[in-house]
């Protein structure tokens, strides 16, 4: 028995038919009744086919979708005045794109077959519709993060899984909106896990802060670490935290080579034997002793030298390990009483108005008098941590320049820059063996906002290494059940491949760690958000390694060209739409999602918000 329900419903859904196949590329030719804006069926108003719309086309019992990506009109030639009316002249063409199909009731993406020739074109119903944007399986958790811009009775939500275990970038100019996107989508996460003592225990995030725009009590979440950091010469040192680190992680050659902006094939492999040289007089039984005999001997060797050049290049190192000021503020003169005898090829000591010469043995009562000497056991483990790694870099300099193993020019500059950051990273990080970095939060925010230049692109990478080297040994030792993610927001201050402000080879070492984490992260549970107003200066392999794409208003050429051919999920009516997008509203394509989805973001309480609205010019000059 023919079920008129069924008809009826074929009949007002029915728009046309397909007239023309070419791969995915498919022609629909418009009914000549359905040209109006919107349709009634059972008291509802339906809203018709129409540019960036979706429709199905029945094969069989086979429902295949298809994006509307554009439509035209034409002249029937066949058209005959006299049966029909001078309205129906023209034929409506569309330009559908197809996605995907419906099976077992639900949408999947992907061509499993083409359409027919003559084959029936419909609109989706209601169920079909919700089909194509449940983005969520009964079996995971839902995160709501807004509505359909053009449908806003239609709720989009997300799947935690897919969500968070994937690498995310949230694009757009200031004043789009991104900002609220990325504080939504992780402020919905906290409200729905924040109290759970697994998710505590499991789960890390680490937030970088440029501007100072999350870094608030109620932004996100409440329970947060902040740390506001500053590099600036201020007399109010409490209010500013510093981030505690152990010995072990500066012992890190890869940290260390961080801070030392350090060359892969030459430096490095000097830092990794100053670190070694360190820990083998740390764990000697004795240390202390140990390394005043070991500069002694050192100071021994250079004063018997034949090679004036090398033994004045060699002391100038030395002088750098012992203390340059007295008890009293005078600066020692530890070259006083040492002169060099160019003719004898040595140098001489001047003790009691008698000239020694060095060319022969040299003993302890010679130089005992000297301050290079007696400055020797002044030195202790005690000072700064990070003063003591530069002296043993001293020290292994010294060996390897006596050993031929190494040259000044191709070592001298990474000490230096070690040194430069010295006072920077004194007023940033602190050697604390209580590791208390998390203290008893999951979720730590790094205010850069007051930090100079150098330090933003520095302070990000060397902790992103930091736990990211710690992830990794956890895998090996247990289960995959923690994991963590690095929010970087204005992600371009770091990711970025076009920087006047650093070597090359710092760029490059730069790049490829935050490439490493973006690669091969996941696999050890280690995630990434980037937020950025300026995709196009950010590697293009970091772009095209991510998996999920929140993306707002683009009105540079650049910005959009890079978003196109990094993102495969996007089509070109969506690519089209990014310069006219509303303020608050963004195109979600990749994984977790069958199809692009243009997106209303949720507002977001005023407590809870960034602190990244534009400043209204008028209301405050009036």
């Amino acid at each position: 028995m023919i079920n008129n329900d069924n008809l009826m419903h074929d009949s007002i859904f029915q728009i046309g038919e397909v007239i023309s196949i070419q791969g995915r590329e498919v022609q629909v030719l418009v009914d000549q009744q359905k040209n109006l804006s919107h349709l009634f069926y059972q008291g509802l108003l339906i809203k018709n086919v129409s540019v960036g719309g979706y429709i199905k086309i029945a094969k069989g019992y086979n429902y295949i979708i298809a994006k509307v990506d554009g439509e035209r009109i034409e002249e029937d030639s066949n058209f005959n005045l006299a049966y029909a009316a001078q309205t129906e002249k023209m034929r409506r063409i569309l330009y559908v794109k197809i996605l995907g199909y419906i099976e077992n009731s639900q949408y999947m993406k992907g061509i499993k077959e083409l359409p027919l020739l003559g084959n029936k074109c419909f609109l989706l119903d209601k169920n079909e519709f919700d089909t194509l944007y449940q983005f969520v399986s009964d079996s995971d958790v839902p995160i709501r993060i807004g509505t359909l811009l053009s449908e806003e009775r239609m709720d989009v939500k997300l799947s935690v899984n897919k969500l968070f275990s994937s690498h995310i970038g949230i694009f757009g100019n200031t004043g789009s909106g991104k900002s609220y996107t990325l504080a939504n989508i992780y402020k919905q996460l906290f409200d729905k896990f924040g109290e759970n003592d697994n998710f505590k225990a499991n789960a890390k995030f680490l937030l970088f802060d440029f501007n100072g725009e999350y870094s608030y009590s109620d932004c996100i979440t409440k329970h947060k670490k902040i740390y506001d950091l500053s590099t600036k010469d201020t007399k109010d040192t409490n209010k500013y935290q510093r981030i505690p680190l152990l010995e072990e992680d500066l012992l890190d050659v890869n940290l260390l080579s961080i801070l030392a902006n350090a060359t892969e094939k030459t430096q490095q492999p000097f830092i990794k034997r100053a670190v070694s040289l360190y820990k083998k007089v740390k764990s000697s039984q004795n240390n202390i002793s140990y390394y005043h005999n070991i500069l002694q001997k050192l100071l021994k060797h250079i004063l018997t030298m034949q090679d004036g050049v090398r033994a004045s290049l060699l002391l100038d190192y030395f002088e750098e390990i012992l203390p340059k000021y007295d008890s009293d503020g005078d600066e020692f003169n530890y070259r006083e009483n040492i002169d060099w005898n160019a003719t004898l090829h040595t140098f001489t000591i001047n003790i009691e108005n008698k000239t020694k010469y060095m060319n022969s043995n040299i003993d302890k009562e010679c130089i005992s008098n000297l301050d290079l000497y007696t400055n020797i056991d002044t030195l202790n483990f005690n000072e700064d941590f990070l003063v003591t790694i530069i002296k043993f870099l001293y020290i292994q300099l010294i060996y390897d320049v006596l050993n031929s193993r190494a040259q000044n020019e191709h070592i001298a500059p990474a000490i230096n820059k070690l040194k430069a950051a010295q006072k920077d990273f004194d007023k940033i990080f602190v050697i604390d063996k209580s590791n208390s970095f998390w203290a008893e939060d999951n979720f730590v925010v790094i205010n850069l906002n007051k930090v100079n230049i150098s330090m933003k692109k520095l302070i990000p990478m060397l902790l992103s290494v930091k736990l990211y080297s710690e992830h990794k040994k956890l895998k090996d030792k247990e289960a995959l059940s923690h994991s963590l993610n690095i929010i970087i927001d204005e992600a371009h201050n770091v990711l970025s491949y076009e920087s006047l402000r650093e070597s090359e080879t710092w760029k490059d070492f730069r790049l490829e760690t935050f490439e490493e984490i973006i690669k091969e992260g996941r696999k050890f549970g280690v995630f990434m958000t980037i937020a950025s107003q300026r995709p196009s200066d950010i590697s293009p392999t970091i772009i095209s390694q991510l998996h999920n794409y929140f993306i707002h208003r683009l009105i540079n050429n650049r910005d959009i060209d890079m978003v196109e051919k990094a993102i495969s999920f996007l089509d070109q009516l969506s690519i089209d739409t990014l310069p006219i997008l509303p303020t608050g509203a963004c195109i979600l394509s990749g994984t977790i999602t069958e199809l692009p989805v243009i997106v209303q973001i949720d507002k977001i309480d005023e407590l809870y918000k960034p602190h990244s609205d534009n400043i209204e010019l008028v209301k405050n000059w009036i």
